[in-house]
């Protein structure tokens, strides 16, 4: 497999609502679509899930388009890529940079399973034919209005709910949740808004039966937490703070967490995924897959990631109507009975809608190795 054209698409969706977390409220969601394409014209896609600002890592949409263009699209070209799993060696002398790499390492696979003629999830080592669909709901302006929109998601199917909490929207909210919604598998994402301090606080929530409690400490830490998990009998969950495999083979050791969330475009791509998949599942350790408020291109490789058989617990992982009016794949993901089936298609199993994939750009650039020459 050699690469001939890498083309960045910097795209802007209006979400169908804003989406509410400790960090704020987003009501466009910027990304960048990747499409690679080989010496025969066939073209694999992928999506650099960095947000426009720096409030859930480091990265930007601007950030990741430099290091793409400046550093990782260089090294794709001239190489002759055997399997797609190379492509992170030839990252590898990058620091970090994880969603910038992840969108080109994304397009990479899905090229390679669409020149094999098998789907991706097939070519990652899946084994489910459907997965589970979670979905996770943002702070809302009144508890009327939460308890609506959940059953709402309920009404559809979905097999869990997420909520997030922050210092003065925890306890109460999620008694009033419980309360409203004895059954409901539930669990609480953080994004960080605590610190050890609120140890006393969050154990108050230990009475309310969630799954887990999602990222309550500081994105870089895994100490606090380890010491937080010994004071609650809820599971922590970590997000931001596992990078790496090795980060969660620490984690693990410290106690820091208990179930752990894979998110491909913050662990760096499909090769960092397997491996933090492969590690967990040795250690009988549940795993879930996150979502960045994707495109259906991105949601589509989650989907393939959440068919690993480690991955036993519902994902954030929604219909493409969750978040937008119109998706830029065809045909949409959609949610039965609080499941999505796994394509058997090629790749992704997805079209991207050309037409409408133009008329969101607000920048679009291709590269080819003539221009790195």
């Amino acid at each position: 497999m050699r690469i001939r054209r890498i083309t960045l698409h910097h795209i802007s969706l209006r979400l169908r609502s804003p989406f509410v977390t400790s960090y704020g409220a987003h009501t466009d969601r910027e990304t960048i679509v990747v499409e690679a394409e080989d010496e025969n014209g066939v073209t694999g896609w992928g999506e650099c899930v960095a947000f426009a600002e720096p409030s859930y890592t480091e990265e930007t949409v601007v950030t990741a388009w430099h290091m793409m263009e400046r550093f990782l699209i260089p090294s794709l070209f001239g190489a002759d890529i055997g399997h797609p799993r190379e492509t992170a060696l030839l990252f590898a002398k990058v620091k970090r940079n994880q969603m910038a790499k992840a969108g080109l390492e994304t397009a990479v696979w899905d090229l390679h399973a669409r020149l094999h003629g098998m789907p991706l999830a097939r070519a990652i080592g899946g084994t489910r034919t459907e997965i589970e669909s979670g979905v996770a709901v943002g702070l809302q302006p009144s508890a009327g209005q939460l308890h609506a929109a959940i059953e709402r998601y309920l009404n559809d199917g979905y097999k869990r709910v997420k909520v997030k909490i922050k210092p003065g929207h925890d306890v109460a909210l999620i008694r009033g949740i419980r309360e409203r919604f004895p059954d409901l598998a539930l669990m609480a994402d953080a994004n960080s808004a605590y610190t050890l301090e609120d140890a006393a606080h969050l154990a108050q929530l230990d009475r309310y039966g969630l799954m887990m409690i999602e990222q309550p400490l500081a994105a870089d830490d895994i100490i606090d937490h380890a010491r937080l998990q010994q004071q609650l009998a809820t599971p922590i969950c970590l997000d931001e703070s596992l990078i790496t495999a090795e980060d969660v083979r620490k984690a693990l050791s410290l106690g820091s967490c208990r179930v752990v969330n894979v998110k491909i475009g913050r662990v760096g791509g499909w090769s960092e995924a397997i491996r933090i998949h492969d590690l967990c599942l040795a250690r009988g350790v549940p795993l879930w897959c996150g979502g960045m408020l994707e495109t259906g291109i991105g949601r589509a490789h989650n989907i393939a990631l959440a068919s690993l058989p480690g991955f036993t617990l519902p994902g954030d992982i929604s219909a493409s109507s969750r978040y937008w009016e119109r998706d830029i794949v065809f045909p949409e993901v959609t949610v039965r009975d609080g499941k999505i089936a796994v394509s058997a298609e090629p790749g992704i199993g997805y079209e991207v809608d050309r037409d409408y994939l133009q008329k969101v750009t607000l920048h679009r650039q291709t590269f080819t190795g003539s221009d790195f020459a």
